[in-house]
């Protein structure tokens, strides 16, 4: 039983200082979009971090940076996300590809 106590107390630590380090307002650069299709969504950029962190459909999904010449491109757990100039392209959960802007 103290085993468990003990390992409790260390989850609480650890998830402490993971919500500090990752807290937003640390964030470089923290934007909600809304798309045509009626999808609205979070996206964080941390420095030093290539991964871009998404909030949607009431998940989070971090996504890797993929290799492009002049467009940003982030994909992962389904979820792909370019970005452009006058906005952003998002495909998700087998929906088609629908742009979106900040809103």
């Amino acid at each position: 039983m103290r085993w468990h106590r003990a390992a409790m107390g260390w989850a609480a630590i650890f998830l402490a200082s993971f919500v500090a380090q990752a807290s937003p307002a640390s964030a470089q650069s923290f934007n909600s979009y809304h798309c045509a299709d009626g999808t609205h969504f979070i996206l964080a950029f941390y420095p030093n971090d290539a991964r871009a962190f998404l909030q949607i459909d009431g998940r989070a999904v971090t996504l890797k940076k993929g290799l492009t010449v002049s467009d940003r491109r982030y994909s992962g757990s389904g979820v792909s996300l370019v970005m452009t100039a006058s906005g952003a392209l998002i495909r998700h959960v087998r929906r088609p590809v629908t742009a979106c802007e900040l809103s």
